[in-house]
């Protein structure tokens, strides 16, 4: 028998099911959740916050023609299945299927997919100033958490909302108190306020009252909510700080009480300005295995059982383990040293550092350009700040480390998880820009570990450097097998050598394990091979340049852009010595890759064995005959 979920093709379907309807529809949301993450894995403790929240939006507003955004997008998923794609989401994150984030490739009722938080304010402003404009009568709805008002950007947007207050954006303000961990900050503070509050239930209780028994419902909300103003005011600090700024405030409203939420919204919608919706919600509400987990509330979830929230398997060791339990160690024996992170304590690692040491890490919430301009601050204060966050991360703060870190020459380790290829999370999440990034960068150092040994060497090397900043960058996932260096050329490891070595494989990092595979298959058809691991990517060293100029090829496989990338910068340094070396680049194509498994988009990007060994071959202008084993070439 048909679900009554299974009925739901668009947000119209939604709009005139009964109170009895829509509780049963939550509860089959809720279901779909909880199977489809379970099994694929994805964002499960955001999702099952908003399903009440997703629900009024769509019965209020009229999407698409209304704009609805989703801050950072990882809480979209009950949009997705109420715009028609529920029956999709037994291929969540799976290669051809939905993304984890709002695509505008899958849905009309997709605006924004990028997956970095604190922007949605900007675009909603962006749109309605649009609207207005061109005469388009249509409001624009920003669905944004706590933790990514955190983030300067969203507060330049109010700012800006603020100024012109007669274009319809109603913000709606997910407050679960939470980004991975409880938010932090001033305004962080102020919210928690609210929530302990005890006029906080009272007064949630007096504008559900008023709400649901005035004559006329829109009516009934709009007095309701400005009868009980005052007391409102007094209580809670952010209606005044909102419409000090001229943003009218509608709340704090239970974000789990449709009926609140609906009247809240309709309210909002009939002011024709910018209005501010606060709704208090708990993360992963419906599953208690979810709301008990204090370390993120399942927040983003392998696949599970959903009977304990178990992960169904234990992920090998990853780069991030050895991080957190090094970057311990160098705490231990340098008290100058202190750890930041962007609202990500657990996800880069500094999670164990901040137990031990509480006072010397520092969570700033989604403000990864202050953070870089803190760690400035600290290092010109005669501390070493090791910032750790992810490498696609990184990219909104470059014009801090540009010219508040390296012009200074402030002693800043930045340490860049999930590096390369991510996967599962798309295209804004992939950290495949840095290495070209960082490459205008004077003054500034950069390493890729190619296994754990050489993440813990390289580290200890990095926190050393007391003249500019210093980068590390690993991949996302298991740490290989350690690959010993068999001799050095300058500073770089060579991990094999063949008598007369014909080509120099570069193998960037985490890239080392291929490049000695390929070197294997090079062997086999014939041809002498020496691989070597740079260690210290930026700058290349001479001594390293020099050696690649007495090879007739070079092949570099990085896990970055092929623009401006090692290989890049190895080809223009040959340039400057006048060498006819050729350099042939393998890394990932200057695209926007679409959510896969990581081995999948190694393939599609030619990061394989058969594929740069066959490049290879060509280049150097020679043909294979027959097949692998009884292959030779002429």
């Amino acid at each position: 028998m048909a679900t009554l979920l299974s009925k739901i093709t668009g947000p119209e379907d939604i709009k005139n099911l009964t109170g009895p309807e829509l509780d049963l529809l939550a509860s089959q949301i809720r279901e779909l959740l909880l199977s489809s993450v379970s099994e694929h894995g994805g964002h499960l403790g955001p999702n099952l916050g908003v399903v009440e929240i997703s629900m009024a939006i769509h019965r209020v507003f009229d999407s698409p023609r209304d704009r609805i955004l989703w801050d950072t997008g990882h809480q979209a998923y009950v949009h997705k299945i109420l715009t028609g794609r529920a029956a999709d989401f037994s291929r969540l994150r799976q290669e051809g299927g939905l993304s984890g984030y709002p695509s505008r490739s899958e849905s009309e009722h997709d605006w924004v997919e990028n997956s970095h938080a604190s922007t949605s304010l900007s675009y909603a402003d962006g749109i309605a100033r649009a609207f207005e404009v061109t005469g388009q009568e249509n409001h624009v709805v920003a669905v944004i958490g706590d933790g990514a008002l955190t983030g300067g950007m969203a507060w330049e947007a109010i700012n800006n909302i603020a100024a012109d207050n007669c274009r319809p954006v109603v913000i709606v303000v997910n407050d679960n108190g939470r980004s991975y961990r409880p938010t932090v900050g001033g305004l962080a503070n102020k919210l928690t306020e609210i929530r302990t509050n005890p006029k906080y239930e009272p007064t949630l209780s007096a504008i559900k009252d008023r709400m649901t028994h005035g004559p006329k419902v829109a009516e009934a909300a709009y007095e309701a909510l400005h009868a009980i103003k005052k007391g409102v005011k007094d209580a809670f600090a952010p209606q005044g700080m909102f419409e000090d700024l001229g943003i009218k405030y509608i709340g704090p409203i239970n974000g789990h009480d449709r009926d609140a939420m609906e009247q809240a919204l309709t309210a909002a919608k009939r002011f024709n300005a910018p209005v501010i919706v606060h709704a208090i919600t708990t993360k992963g509400h419906g599953y208690d295995i979810a709301v008990a987990n204090e370390n993120d509330q399942m927040h983003q979830s392998n696949p599970f059982d959903r009977s304990t929230g178990t992960a169904i398997a234990t992920a090998p060791a990853g780069w991030t383990s050895v991080f957190r339990d090094e970057i311990v160690r160098i705490a231990d024996a340098r008290p100058d040293v202190v750890g930041i992170t962007a609202a990500m304590m657990n996800p880069v690692g500094l999670d164990a550092f901040a137990d031990k040491y509480p006072d010397r890490v520092f969570d700033v919430g989604i403000a990864e350009q202050h953070a870089v301009t803190a760690a400035a601050g600290m290092a010109m204060a005669g501390l070493h700040p090791v910032f750790a966050v992810y490498a696609t991360f990184l990219n909104r703060a470059f014009d801090q480390v540009l010219l508040d870190v390296a012009l200074h020459n402030c002693p800043v380790t930045f340490v860049l998880d999930r590096a390369g290829l991510t996967g599962e999370d798309g295209a804004s999440h992939n950290g495949m820009w840095d290495l070209s990034l960082l490459q205008l960068v004077p003054t500034l150092r950069l390493a890729a570990p190619r296994d754990a040994v050489r993440l813990r060497e390289l580290l200890r090397e990095a926190v050393d450097i007391d003249d500019g900043p210093s980068v590390i960058r690993y991949a996302k996932g298991a740490v290989p097998a350690e690959i010993p260096s068999v001799s050095k050329i300058g500073s770089a490891d060579v991990l094999h050598a063949d008598p007369h070595p014909e080509l120099l494989i570069l193998g960037v990092g985490s890239m080392a394990p291929l490049a000695l595979e390929v070197a294997a298959e090079l062997r086999e058809r014939g041809l002498t091979t020496v691989v070597v691991d740079p260690r210290w990517v930026k700058p290349l060293d001479v001594d390293l340049v020099e050696y690649a100029a007495a090879h007739h090829l070079v092949i570099s496989i990085e896990d970055n852009g092929v623009q401006g990338g090692i290989g890049a910068t190895l080809l223009h340094a040959l340039s400057d010595l006048g060498s006819t070396t050729r350099v042939r680049i393998h890394g990932i194509s200057q695209e926007f890759p679409r959510h896969a498994k990581r081995d999948a988009l190694m393939k599609q990007m030619g990061l394989t064995v058969e594929s740069i060994t066959s490049d290879a071959i060509s280049a150097l202008g020679l043909e294979v005959l027959g097949n692998k084993e009884g292959s030779e070439l002429r």
